[in-house]
């Protein structure tokens, strides 16, 4: 970014923020916005509390069962997709609805079927998921040429040869998006779920310190929740970077 000729950083902007939010908590125009430092304070003081670290566990608990389930279901579902026409034609119509639908109205139908705890929770989180993957493994599986293909059976490939070795590294990165998009929006199903169950993790710490006004930890852990969101996106992205050359070989 260039500011009067001048290349000013990125996180330059992030910084105006943080100050504009510690001059309007200062002067105390909005009790629910603390000053800033107060909630970074919060928040040092919230990653030593055992409340936090257990909800923490709980969280992570919950998110990583329902990203597994999404990534093991939804790869396979976005291969048969995009290698398969009559079952594209079959459950593209659905993927395509629960992509764009308010997933976060099924949740108390979820909690009737799967009840007030954490298996609900990484249900949301698998809804919430599943379906990026499933679309962006199909567009990578459609996109594989094929010559590629060809070539694997002129040489004798097996079909299971064919899939692993060709289909699948070939729509790698499309793969790769699909996951990271997924986590982002695990992230979501996650607080969602837990928000409306409000009795586990972060959605009763979220329901403690809005109830009881306790608007620096509020804060707090909505910021840590972000950094979690923003790490993890991060990390597959840097992922999706080391394996970028498999892209090559559709050009």
């Amino acid at each position: 970014m260039t500011l009067c000729g001048v290349r000013v950083p990125m996180m330059a902007s992030l910084i105006v923020w943080c100050i504009l939010w510690e001059i309007v908590g200062r002067m105390e125009l909005i009790f629910l916005v603390p000053p800033f430092t107060g909630v970074l304070s919060a928040a040092w003081e919230l990653l030593h509390n055992p409340k936090y670290l257990d909800a923490t566990a709980v969280t992570l608990r919950s998110f990583a069962l329902g990203m597994t389930l999404a990534i093991a279901v939804g790869v396979p579902l976005g291969i048969l997709m995009g290698r398969v026409r009559a079952a594209d034609r079959l459950l593209g119509m659905w993927v395509n609805m629960f992509v764009s639908a308010p997933l976060s109205a099924l949740v108390p139908i979820l909690m009737i079927l799967f009840g007030m705890g954490t298996a609900t929770v990484v249900v949301t989180v698998f809804l919430f998921s599943v379906w990026i993957i499933v679309l962006d493994t199909r567009a990578g599986v459609q996109h594989v040429p094929g010559s590629l293909v060809e070539m694997a059976r002129s040489y004798g490939a097996s079909r299971w040869q064919l899939m692993t070795r060709i289909v699948l590294l070939a729509a790698l990165p499309e793969i790769l998006a699909g996951i990271r998009l997924g986590l982002i929006r695990g992230v979501k199903g996650v607080v969602i779920g837990q928000l409306l169950v409000s009795i586990i993790g972060y959605g009763e710490l979220f329901e403690l310190y809005s109830r009881n006004f306790l608007m620096e930890e509020f804060w707090a852990l909505t910021i840590l929740l972000f950094l979690f969101a923003m790490l993890i996106a991060e990390a597959v992205g840097v992922l999706e970077k080391k394996i970028e050359y498999y892209a090559g070989v559709r050009q």
